[in-house]
């Protein structure tokens, strides 16, 4: 993930939507630097008369980021980013990106922004200085800890708030959580804290893993996203009760833009849109547990540069990120050339004979056959997919197919359908495919009984595989990889 260390502004007109992975490329604006410290990016087609509404946000795995494509994405810039659209009358949008919460506050205060939409959490503190839109995301502060580091110390891991008595609690400044922590202190004796200036949670969690700080508090939603880059990470305990993030607004200054986002807010609430983009971002990120992340990252460095180059050359045969056929190479065989499953399916990519004899594949234990066959299969089951299926829930159906067939992804489609749900949207028929195993939902599928819940397990691996890998792992172009560079992320140690 590409991090920016400054604040800067981004006009972006709502046509220019560049969403999560596996999406198309993005032709991305113009840059200059006008400042230091300041950097302008101007969309190709702004107009010097056209109406302009301000955004703030941060710069976080949860809210915006630049994909090591250098394409935007993040829930919030998503959100953002349908708003626009959802207005329909020319708003281009002035994105102010900051990399910590004491920037972001401050813009909507002194209405430098019209709206900040960076995961900002409702508080009674703040509700008496600036407005806030419908919630759409209820969210948990969770007490963080070094699991390997307290085991590597022989403390014990805090249970309850009385065990963090005496114990050094680091915390970004000016969040919800050192509200938080004021309103403990009076019933917890020896509370303490840290306020750090010019951080992030995601900062935090970083320094956490790496043994730097003992403690700290942050969101689940984020912990959780985290946990897949860093297993030591461990929650100790909820603190407080549940809150809630909305969009925030100058107090009392704009009537009519805060009815548009409150029906922004309800329109996709109601329609599904809300719950598909926070299950492309959050739906696989309790996927894995500790110990299969610790296992996958010691395999990259033992296993993976084996076979990267085959998987390279995979992804210029079809297009397909390396990353994501070694991420279900990775699932169906952990990169075990000789695994066969009791119905022999067999090598690096578990293809079916079947499958096989379709590719035209005669040794399934050779990964220079099985690689590109596996990866040219999977574009075979994209294609059949109606086009209507948009990225990346198209990817996210092609690899259950792959898991279980596409018969029974089709059934679970039809049931969404009759459901009422959206048949081309994962995030439903992930939901669809489970109940195939209910005989009160399998006697009307066309193809009958399926074991859905393998397919969606599978699936939300790949994509907790897939994100690991984007994290550590630099993007393939063959005609610029002598010019790549490694991740500036580092492998975590254990």
């Amino acid at each position: 993930m590409s991090t920016v260390r400054c604040v800067y502004s981004v006009v972006v007109p709502a046509f220019l939507f560049c969403s999560a992975l596996f999406l198309a490329s993005c032709t991305p604006p113009s840059e200059k630097e006008i400042d230091d410290g300041i950097r302008v990016v101007i969309s190709p087609s702004g107009g010097k008369n056209a109406k302009v509404l301000t955004f703030v946000t941060l710069n976080s795995p949860n809210t915006y980021y630049l994909d090591d494509n250098e394409h935007a994405a993040g829930l919030e810039y998503d959100l953002i980013q349908l708003f626009i659209k959802e207005l329909n009358d020319g708003t281009e949008l002035k994105l102010t990106l900051a990399d910590n919460i004491n920037q972001v506050i401050p813009f909507v205060l002194n209405k430098k922004a019209d709206i900040a939409a960076a995961d900002v959490t409702i508080t009674d503190a703040r509700k008496e200085i600036i407005d806030f839109s419908t919630p759409y995301q209820d969210v948990q502060q969770m007490v963080v800890y070094n699991s390997q580091k307290l085991k590597e110390d022989k403390i014990r891991a805090p249970k309850k708030l009385k065990d963090l008595a005496g114990r050094l609690i680091t915390v970004p400044a000016g969040t919800s959580f050192v509200e938080r922590l004021i309103k403990l202190k009076p019933k917890q004796e020896g509370l303490i804290w840290q306020e750090r200036l010019h951080v992030g949670s995601d900062q935090l969690l970083q320094e956490l893993e790496h043994g730097n700080i003992d403690y700290t508090i942050a969101d689940n939603h984020l912990v959780s996203i985290m946990q897949n880059y860093y297993p030591n990470l461990s929650t100790a305990f909820a603190i407080g009760e549940p809150e809630k993030i909305a969009w925030a607004m100058p107090k009392n200054s704009n009537p009519e833009l805060q009815n548009k986002v409150n029906a922004f807010f309800s329109k996709i609430k109601k329609n599904g849109t809300l719950r598909n983009l926070i299950d492309r971002y959050h739906g696989n990120a309790k996927r894995l547990k500790p110990v299969d992340v610790k296992a996958f990252l010691i395999r990259i460095r033992t296993l993976l540069p084996k076979y990267k180059r085959l998987f390279q050359q995979a992804q210029d045969i079809t297009g397909l990120d390396w990353r994501l056929i070694a991420a279900v190479s990775y699932q169906e065989s952990h990169w075990d050339t000789f695994n066969t499953s009791p119905t022999n399916v067999r090598g690096l990519m578990m293809l079916t004979e079947d499958a096989a004899d379709l590719m035209k594949v005669s040794d399934r234990l050779d990964p220079k056959q099985s690689i590109p066959a596996g990866a040219k299969y999977i574009n075979l089951l994209k294609d059949s997919i109606p086009d209507r299926v948009p990225e990346p829930d198209r990817t996210y159906m092609a690899l259950a197919s792959y898991n279980i067939g596409y018969a029974h992804l089709e059934d679970a489609r039809v049931l969404a359908q009759r459901l009422k749900m959206n048949p081309d949207r994962w995030a439903d028929v992930k939901k669809t495919l489970v109940m195939l195993n209910d005989p009160n939902y399998y006697v009307n599928a066309k193809y009958g009984y399926a074991s859905g819940g393998a397919p969606v397990i599978f699936v939300e691996s790949i994509r907790s595989y897939f994100n690991i890998l984007a994290r550590f792992e630099p993007d393939y172009d063959d005609k610029a990889s002598q010019f790549k560079i490694a991740s500036a992320d580092t492998y975590p140690k254990f």
